[in-house]
């Protein structure tokens, strides 16, 4: 898709244009992946402000970028990140821009070595912030990852019974995805059943679910490089009163979170909007994380929705919306769907029930 690469290229030469940069060297993978379509494990990008860009890379990935990046000039050398700098310097670039985010105190020796007239200056987080808005393909791919995501959950209902262990349904759930078309989990598959639904990012281990559980399960497909969340609780055996409660406080304040999301909305407003909903019901203390954040091509992005966040949300966002209730020594309960802010209602892209399920 080299005329989608070559856009967002495009959008980040306008910003080193507008800061007067000679050239970026763009070295975090996963903005040369989404600014080229590379995904490699050693890679950089060399970018003008009229938009005309190097890649980098060895030659484990040589054929791939010819394939994937036919749109950009191929470098192929192993020290990718100074080999395009001493290009960049032998092009007359006195002012280069770098992810300092990224760069080691090393390499930003190694690139000073490589260009010792040439200034390097702070690019800050530019391209993540391009980013933030997702393309009608980055939407396709989400929105795909998000129904297997879907999928695999609906295999798994029949299956879930006391007796089994957090580990064996969280391998099940990872496998059940990679059946129906992951190319990898999104990130570590978490089950937590009963007491240990009290820790928001609980490690599966080998403890039984028993009747009397909440099962809280946070998981994702990956596909195409996009991330999917989403997070169900369900009931072993019929659950307690107040298991119920707290499940319908947590379903009331998701619905609220989803209900605030909408252009141009303050991401604190949108956590107070769900977050002052379980305050009000006793237990803001147990509601211990952020409402949500962004997913595209890493599991966590920009933007990030808490109480300590900054920024509005854009059309085109997509974003987690994820209250939860951790009781100690009790258990938890959390719900998380993934959305795409829209000028109207978000799109839900985790589609699978919000029901209490009793399995």
């Amino acid at each position: 898709m080299p005329d989608i690469h070559a856009h967002r290229r495009a959008r980040l030469a306008a910003v080193l244009a507008e800061r007067e940069l000679d050239a970026a060297l763009v070295t975090r993978l996963v903005n040369v992946r989404y600014l080229t379509g590379l995904a490699s494990s050693n890679a950089a990008l060399l970018l003008t402000p009229e938009g005309e860009g190097v890649l980098a890379t060895d030659g484990r990935y040589a054929v791939a970028a010819r394939q994937q990046a036919a749109d950009v000039e191929l470098v192929v050398d192993r020290k990718v990140a100074a080999t395009l700098t001493a290009r960049a310097a032998s092009e007359g670039a006195r002012r280069l821009a770098i992810e300092t985010h990224d760069v080691t105190v090393e390499l930003h020796g190694q690139l000073g070595e490589a260009a010792p007239e040439t200034e390097l200056v702070p690019l800050g987080r530019a391209a993540e912030e391009l980013r933030t808005v997702k393309d009608e393909e980055e939407t396709r791919l989400l929105r795909e990852a998000c129904a297997i995501t879907d999928r695999a959950f609906a295999d798994m209902l029949a299956k879930i019974r006391a007796g089994l262990t957090e580990r064996e349904i969280a391998f099940a759930l990872e496998a059940r995805m990679m059946e129906h078309g992951a190319e990898s989990r999104s990130f570590e598959t978490i089950v937590a059943g009963g007491p240990n639904g009290a820790k928001p990012h609980h490690d599966p281990t080998d403890r039984p679910l028993a009747v009397g559980d909440l099962v809280v399960m946070d998981f994702g497909a990956c596909y195409g490089g996009y991330h999917a969340d989403m997070t169900r609780t369900v009931a072993i055996g019929e659950p307690a009163a107040w298991q119920r409660e707290l499940y319908e406080l947590v379903a009331r304040a998701q619905r609220v979170g989803r209900e605030s999301l909408r252009v141009g909305a303050d991401v604190r407003d949108v956590d107070s909007a769900a977050r002052d909903v379980i305050k009000e019901a006793g237990h803001g203390e147990h509601f211990s994380h952020g409402l949500g954040h962004g997913v595209g091509l890493e599991i966590h992005e920009a933007p990030t929705i808490g109480y300590a966040a900054t920024g509005t949300l854009s059309s085109g966002v997509p974003v987690t919306i994820e209250p939860g209730v951790y009781l100690p020594d009790r258990g938890g309960v959390r719900i998380e769907d993934t959305l795409v802010v829209r000028d109207g209602d978000p799109e839900l892209l985790t589609k699978s029930t919000k029901d209490l399920l009793v399995l």
